[in-house]
């Protein structure tokens, strides 16, 4: 979603005394995942801080460090998608759903958990025996069978086999899981009768199975990642000769990309600079150079988004670290709650391209784009619409009165920005480690880690132990929500790939009118409408692919068409109806989605102006490339 944005699904009612039995082994299976999760960031934060160590402090590289990291990465990304499985958090379009009755509502839950349920189950068997294929390969550095890592697999699938089963025991209403099971397992059957007829349609079941397949089961709620999932091994095993283990397999190699590491560090680096006040200091800095302007606080929570953003990468940390310090000044101030939300949603659009944003990380993963020219072609874009957003807020504010606001004096401006220099210095720590060579894009969120704990306990003085183990958790069950999808999606991108649908895209993109500046707007449209629907990070693996190399063809500079996509993608994310990313920020702020619905249609106009800017103007984008 890196979105990297987890929505909450509604609790099931409790079950009855009779499946109390089920909740009490779902109680004893929690510790049992969550503590090797957790304790799996911890290692990986060590392995790769010892190979930036040895490397560049004592000139001795340990070899074997990324091989290991990423046996661990594998184990991480599966335990941790079962975590978020359990904890209902995987990435899910839950706007339709949320407007049905509650007893439909109830009945949409536990057909999510059956098609879950159906989506593991068929690939429990493919996943064991593509682990046992790995015992003949063996790893060149450490030297011991890859079966190791690829056993990550069928566990992981096994254990969220074990969570869908218990769930759907835990329905407070039997005849709902029963009926959900019976309409799933009616549509396996109806499949399966058709496929003799699917073998002759070619092309058609393209719309079939990722259009009309993937549509129904993202909008009745079912994860993203088990739709891209279910409808990629059904168009696989009803219309062609791929083997299952096939899917399995490509959702390996999207997983395995060791670039991916830098998901779930920079999670656990977002969390960390909340729970240690680097990001209050920041604001507090920001607050007292502005806070007499009119509109003042809201350009302090404008540009304390771009800077947070420069430090965590997870659009959920960015608006958790702002919100709770800058709002309650905000209403004192009378702005309305609606429009708070609205610009805090806004500027989760706008960040979205600067470094270490995940979705710029998953774009130089799946491209093959550098991460170095991603991270430094992704700091102006973010101004630009940074501009667009303070204009308007200066419209709109112009007749603030701020005659009880008292200005602050310039010590007050000066201690502020001591208190907040070692925060502010943490993103020009990250990016300069990366220009230097000291560290790699993947490496160099544990620098950020380590310095964030030191400031946390040295100069804060605030670190909360009993905070990390939960950190830690969550931070493993957000990387698994984000990695299992871009699995699957890579599944769902491979099989669109070999039905020859990419080649016929680039024919028709190729052949639009106006050229580069004609692809640019029809891609910028297109993400605009992906990203609302599936969300950032899914969008994006699933076309990545396949239209980076149509935009090198049409003359377009690969990360300045980077720029417009995760800039249009982030405007679907986070503009409501169906923008999960909004929704986030209503939770996160505490505030009711519909307060925000009026006030939100500006800021979305001042970003879109912002995003026919930096399609216009490539230099904004490749300026500082060379």
């Amino acid at each position: 979603m890196h979105v990297d944005i987890a929505t909450e699904t509604p609790a099931l009612p409790a079950a009855s005394a009779k499946r109390a039995w089920a909740r009490t082994l779902d109680k004893a299976l929690g510790p049992l995942i969550e503590i090797p999760a957790a304790l799996l960031v911890v290692a990986e934060v060590v392995v790769l801080l010892a190979g930036v160590v040895s490397r560049y402090v004592f000139h001795s590289p340990i070899v074997w460090s990324d091989e290991l990291a990423s046996i661990l990465f594998l184990w991480l990304a599966m335990l941790g998608s079962v975590v978020a499985y359990r904890r209902a958090e995987h990435m899910r379009m839950t706007a339709l759903v949320s407007m049905a009755s509650v007893k439909t509502q109830a009945f949409l839950e536990a057909v999510a958990l059956a098609a879950g349920l159906a989506f593991v189950v068929m690939l429990l068997h493919p996943a064991y025996e593509f682990a046992a294929e790995e015992i003949f390969v063996q790893t060149p550095a450490l030297e011991i069978t890859n079966a190791w890592r690829a056993a990550a697999l069928p566990v992981g699938f096994g254990l969220m086999l074990v969570v869908a089963a218990l769930r759907l025991i835990e329905c407070a209403d039997w005849r709902h899981a029963v009926g959900a099971l019976a309409v799933t397992a009616l549509v396996v059957v109806a499949l399966m009768l058709a496929e003799p007829l699917l073998r002759t349609l070619g092309n058609w079941n393209l719309l079939i199975f990722f259009v009309i397949g993937v549509g129904a089961l993202v909008f009745t709620g079912v994860p993203i990642a088990f739709a891209f999932g279910l409808a990629t091994f059904g168009y696989l095993m009803l219309t062609t000769r791929a083997p299952a283990m096939v899917v399995v397999g490509r959702m390996d190699e999207g997983m395995s990309h060791l670039i991916l590491l830098a998901v779930p560090l920079f999670v656990f680096l977002g969390l960390l600079i909340e729970m240690t006040g680097m990001a209050k200091a920041m604001v507090g800095f920001l607050a007292s150079m502005l806070g007499h302007v009119r509109g003042g606080l809201h350009y302090v929570l404008v540009g304390a988004m771009y800077l947070v953003s420069g430090i965590s990468g997870s659009k959920a940390a960015d608006m958790a670290a702002v919100a709770p310090v800058l709002f309650p000044e905000m209403k004192k101030r009378g702005a309305k709650e609606g429009d708070l939300v609205a610009l805090l949603a806004a500027t989760g659009a706008q960040t979205e391209t600067i470094p270490p944003s995940l979705v710029l990380i998953t774009i130089g993963s799946v491209t093959g784009v550098s991460i170095t020219a991603l991270f430094t072609g992704g700091l102006l874009p973010g101004v630009v619409l940074g501009v667009t957003l303070c204009m308007l807020v200066w419209w709109r504010y112009r007749g603030e009165d701020l005659s009880h606001v008292r200005r602050a004096t310039k010590g007050e401006v000066g201690k502020a920005l001591v208190i907040a220099f070692p925060a502010i210095a943490l993103p020009f720590v990250i990016r300069a480690a990366v220009v230097e060579g000291v560290a790699t894009a993947t490496e160099v969120s544990t620098i950020g880690i380590v310095y964030a704990i030191l400031a946390g306990l040295l100069i804060y003085r605030q670190f909360d132990w009993r905070r990390v183990y939960p950190m830690l958790v969550a931070t493993a069950s957000l990387s698994g929500a984000i990695l299992l999808i871009i699995g699957a999606a890579t599944g769902m991108a491979w099989a669109l790939t070999q039905s020859g649908f990419s080649q016929s895209l680039a024919v028709m993109m190729k052949s639009l009118p106006g050229g580069a500046l004609g692809f640019l707007v029809v891609s910028a449209v297109a993400f605009v409408i992906l990203g609302s629907v599936l969300e950032g990070i899914p969008a994006i693996v699933l076309f990545g692919p396949l239209l980076f190399p149509i935009a090198r063809q049409v003359g377009v500079h690969e990360v300045h068409y980077a720029m417009v996509v995760i800039l249009a993608m982030g405007v679907g994310l986070f503009a409501p109806p169906f923008g999960v990313g909004y929704y986030a920020a209503c939770a996160i702020s505490r505030i009711h989605p519909d307060a925000g619905i009026r006030p939100i249609i500006g800021y979305m106009a001042a970003l879109l102006v912002g995003l026919v800017v930096v399609i216009l103007v490539p230099w904004i984008s490749i300026g500082f490339l060379h």
